[in-house]
């Protein structure tokens, strides 16, 4: 006998939490579904500190919705009673004549967004800590900061159950089928219809929509935590900024101690990544990727680079070819939507993909402009 609900929301990590309680507090019946358990630790939504940057090298095009975040983090404050987003100020770092620096400086100028551009000897001279080469530049973005995504999601499940959402973790889901009257979605324990379905599963969403067009890249991504060379009292927020850095052929980042002087200072590579199965996937961070990291820091941030290694963990990306997400219904007749192929970076919009999901269920538009993550962008769909 299947349970009928006005939604069903597959997959509650960052994307999933936001959309059950966007949907929720409009009143509507929830159901969400989690084949982990809350808050776990395989998929994306984990690791401790997720940045949160406007003056953003992805392109101005994304600075309208990050604004909107912006706004929704203060307001999901507010309603939790919890701090969520810590302003750190952000630098963004690179050869001034690369892609990243450039990039950030053009969102910042063409969106009218406080910012400041520093030469190399700016940068070593505010932030003594990084070792800049004389072709480097950076972007220094004050409003930046970061969320732990592991409080965002505690908290985002939270609000959702105070709206009455039902939240069934441990159940795997393995069909979402579009009806006539409405979505249907098989699991594991059962059968549940609703009106409409929300896609939000991650890495695990393809396996579930293959008719999804767009080309989604499943990799496995390595986080690290060290103690810095001298301790870790330089590297609290506040005195430290999250940052982000091109070099070598590659996009390191790195945020303050997010847990305290006994935590450790994350840092890792957002660009590469090896292609994983999700359910699959090797868990074991091996010597030669924490050298990979140290090797990277050691020219460009030397008292975390010289640091003592403390602990890893690995995270995974779904990646699409032009690293824009997947926002928008995947359907026929649009009852099935999603917000997927994140790419690495969508976290810091979580609170605003969950009210597109919303309006895109209850409205069948949002009232962000989504063009950019549009379903249909690819040709195979």
């Amino acid at each position: 006998m299947s349970e009928r609900y006005d939604v069903v929301v597959v997959g509650l990590g960052g994307l999933g939490s936001a959309a059950c309680h966007s949907l929720a507090a409009s009143g509507l019946s929830v159901v969400g579904l989690e084949r982990f358990g809350p808050v776990h630790d395989l998929g994306a939504s984990h690791g401790e500190s997720r940045g949160v940057w406007q003056a953003y090298f992805m392109g101005p095009e994304y600075v309208p919705y990050l604004r909107r975040a912006y706004t929704l983090w203060s307001e999901l404050e507010a309603v939790s009673g919890e701090r969520l987003f810590h302003r750190t100020g952000g630098l963004c770092v690179g050869p001034a004549k690369g892609t990243l620096v450039p990039a950030a400086r053009r969102s910042a100028e063409q969106c009218g967004l406080e910012h400041e551009y520093l030469s190399a000897e700016d940068v070593r001279a505010r932030f003594p800590h990084f070792t800049p080469d004389e072709e480097c530049a950076a972007v220094y973005d004050p409003g930046s900061g970061f969320v732990q995504p592991e409080q965002t999601v505690r908290v985002q499940l939270d609000l959702a159950r105070k709206h009455s959402a039902e939240l069934r973790f441990g159940e795997r889901v393995h069909e979402v089928t579009e009806t006539a009257g409405g979505v249907r979605v098989r699991t594991d324990r059962g059968t549940y219809e609703a009106g409409h379905a929300v896609l939000t599963a991650g890495c695990w969403t393809p396996e579930l929509l293959p008719a999804l067009g767009v080309p989604v890249q499943v990799l496995r991504k390595v986080m690290l935590w060290f103690e810095p060379e001298g301790g870790a009292q330089e590297f609290q927020p506040g005195r430290f900024p999250y940052w982000i850095w091109e070099g070598d052929g590659m996009v390191g980042y790195g945020h303050p101690a997010a847990n305290g002087l006994h935590g450790g200072v994350k840092a890792g590579v957002h660009s590469g990544g090896t292609p994983a199965d999700p359910d699959q996937v090797d868990r074991f961070v091996r010597p030669e990727e924490i050298e990979e990291i140290q090797r990277f820091l050691r020219g460009r941030i030397p008292a975390l680079g010289r640091g003592r290694y403390r602990r890893s963990a690995v995270c995974l990306y779904d990646n699409t070819p032009d690293q824009a997400f997947i926002i928008g219904p995947v359907s026929d007749h649009g009852r099935i939507v999603t917000a997927s192929g994140t790419s690495g970076h969508a976290f810091k919009f979580v609170p605003a993909i969950g009210e597109s999901l919303r309006e895109l269920v209850t409205q069948g538009a949002a009232s962000q402009d989504l063009s950019l993550f549009s379903p249909e962008r690819s040709t195979t769909r």
